[in-house]
């Protein structure tokens, strides 16, 4: 028999992402995509995609995925990966079905799937298996044999991934004014979601206040902190906080907003804040709008320095930890002892999503997970 290979059993890596509009024809229907089966009328769209519109009506994620494949594909051919990646989205082209189309005319059989998502929660991870399970029976509708698909585990405490936060949050903190420098405040912002969602996130072990969607992002927060403090000698007060709402008024969601948390700072007699948009995986639109206009507005309006920090984008340091991730699995399906790359208190998540992790709103296949229809 031959060999195997340091990636068998796969054949392929699939990065799988959000999309976003190229153009402002493109801002609608985009939303319109995003949102499906909500009933929100064309009108309100158009309201809402104004922070597309700002910027042209064009999202920076897509080209962001473009340079995060070519640093993969470049790390993995420097690294002797002969593991092809190809690129899909949930709600813009290239859209998710017509790329495992492609992936399974190419033969190809077993493919690990990278969300560009590191944290737990519904939307983060269960949604994007939803969105593969649909995808897959599609194929199987149209007489396609589905390949096989294993959603690597989440990364938001791998080194590659923590340290260019903690070097982004470096540089911002030099780039302030030296005389509000050691007395300034650092602000982890992550995407606010509904409360009730961020209970359930995660394993149903550890469903409660916050469930694993808070206590990941504390995690990341205490790394960062306790890294910077090394570095400068500094213990930087810190909080975690959110941005980007989405949701009707009457639902709780996630608090406090960073705006508000600026605002109580600024109150406090805080000199100076860095911003850490550590649930993000690039500058896409949210950190662009809801961080570098909205909320560097709102400080402006305050006469309160403030910064903002890089998001990992893609640094070299990341593709070599998504090398990592697929080693890693790639190795346990084979059956070898693996040892996992996890910094912090929480250790490193499970390859498997087991059932009742992340509930769906309403009962729906997902793939990926103990409960899925795709073996």
């Amino acid at each position: 028999m031959p060999e195997q290979s340091a990636t068998s059993p796969y054949d392929a890596l699939l990065l799988l992402s959000f999309g976003g509009p190229e153009g402002p024809d493109d801002v609608v229907p985009f939303l319109e995509n995003v949102t499906r089966g909500r009933g929100i009328p064309r009108e309100r769209l158009k309201e809402v995609g104004r922070h597309y519109f700002l910027f042209g009506g064009v999202s920076p994620i897509n080209e962001q995925n473009r340079v995060l494949l070519d640093a993969l594909r470049k790390d993995f051919a420097g690294h002797g990966l002969d593991l092809p990646v190809y690129w899909g989205n949930r709600n813009w082209a290239p859209y998710l079905t017509g790329t495992l189309r492609e992936m399974a005319a190419d033969g190809r059989r077993r493919i690990a799937v990278l969300a560009t998502s590191a944290y737990a929660s519904y939307s983060g991870c269960r949604q994007y298996r939803e969105d593969l399970a649909g995808a897959l029976a599609t194929l199987a509708d149209e007489g396609i044999e589905p390949p096989r698909v294993d959603k690597l585990r989440h990364y938001f405490n791998h080194p590659g991934f923590l340290e260019p936060m903690i070097d982004g949050v470096l540089a911002s903190l030099a780039d302030l004014p030296e005389d509000v420098r050691a007395g300034a405040h650092l602000a982890f912002t992550t995407h606010s979601i509904p409360i009730a969602a961020a209970d359930t996130s995660g394993p149903a072990g550890g469903h409660g206040e916050g469930g694993a969607y808070v206590a990941q992002h504390l995690d990341v927060a205490r790394l960062v902190v306790a890294a910077v403090r090394e570095e400068t000698g500094i213990a930087y007060p810190w909080r975690l906080v959110y941005q980007s709402r989405s949701g009707a008024p009457h639902i709780p969601w996630l608090e406090p907003d960073i705006c508000e948390h600026l605002e109580t700072l600024h109150g406090e007699g805080v000199p100076a804040v860095v911003m850490a948009p550590v649930g993000f995986v690039s500058d896409h639109m949210e950190v662009l709008y809801d961080l570098d206009t909205e909320a560097t507005a709102k400080a402006a309006e305050l006469g309160l320095p403030v910064r903002r920090s890089a998001t990992v984008g893609a640094d070299p340091r990341f593709a070599a930890a998504v090398r990592d991730l697929v080693l890693e699995r790639a190795a346990a399906e084979r059956g070898r002892a693996v040892e996992r790359c996890a910094l912090g208190a929480l250790g490193p998540s499970h390859d498997l999503c087991p059932v009742g992790c992340c509930p769906a709103r309403a009962p729906k296949p997902a793939a990926a997970g103990a409960d899925s229809p795709y073996a």
